[in-house]
């Protein structure tokens, strides 16, 4: 993993830059060389003195901005070592954004399977959601999950050709970690968080046949946007869940 450039790289914020909270500025600020690369996923940030003085402020100001960094998940905070910036990893994915679960509680992580691999022609849909148009060059993944031994989830991905360059079936198939994990550290894209839409439905031929479940029975279908810095679409998902012995569970939190 790179280094971090030292913290002087970055440039001192006028408060009066714009009209928001001073904090809000180093926010961004901070957010700006991540995105960069100034700061690599999985890199030591500069000491908090260090920061507070390149960009001009109070250690009070920047740990403030930090704070909500972290409750993002885009730092992380180790004791006695220091702050980073996150990386995706398999406890990341459970934590942020895996949701299924036994119906009685029981939460694992799932096996993936690769079904298939294909580069597509982008669908109406999903070139919404990503905000292109319809008929750009797509890759179209389609994943089944298991937990306990069990097919319980149809992963659709679709992924805009332009930014995953040099994606084949051969490198996501044999990727270290979490797909999130792939598209950071080897796209330079980090999902930060997601935006997702569900609804009832019933399971279609296909959905049927993945699932190993009767044709017409209950599933629930979610879709998802995962974006990057600066809410920018970099995947759309859809999930389609048997819920016959799974639940969709979201723990939610009021901002603080």
């Amino acid at each position: 993993m790179k280094p971090s450039r030292p913290a002087a790289a970055l440039q001192p914020i006028a408060a009066d830059a714009a009209d928001a909270p001073l904090y809000r500025l180093v926010n961004s600020a901070l957010l700006r060389a991540i995105e960069s690369g100034q700061f690599p996923a999985g890199a030591a940030l500069p000491s908090e003195a260090a920061l507070a003085a390149a960009l001009g402020v109070s250690i009070g100001t920047l740990r403030h901005a930090t704070d909500e960094l972290v409750a993002e998940h885009i730092l992380v905070r180790r004791q006695g070592r220091g702050t980073f910036v996150a990386l995706h990893n398999a406890d990341r994915f459970m934590f942020q954004f895996f949701h299924v679960e036994r119906s009685d509680g029981l939460r694992q992580a799932p096996q993936v399977e690769l079904v298939a691999f294909e580069r597509v022609r982008m669908e109406e849909e999903p070139a919404q959601a990503l905000g292109l148009k319809t008929g750009e060059p797509a890759i179209q993944v389609d994943n089944r999950l298991l937990l306990q031994g069990k097919a319980v989830i149809h992963d659709r991905l679709t992924l805009p050709a332009l930014l995953f360059k040099g994606l084949t079936e051969k490198r996501f198939r044999e990727r270290k970690s979490t797909i999130y994990h792939l598209y950071q550290t080897e796209f330079g894209i980090t999902v930060t968080r997601a935006r997702e839409h569900a609804r009832a439905a019933i399971a279609d031929r296909g959905v049927a046949r993945m699932l190993g479940v009767a044709t017409g029975a209950p599933v629930m279908v979610v879709r998802r946007t995962a974006l990057s810095f600066g809410d920018k679409p970099v995947e759309y998902r859809v999930s389609t869940i048997d819920t016959a012995r799974h639940e969709y569970v979201h723990m939610l939190s009021r901002p603080a």
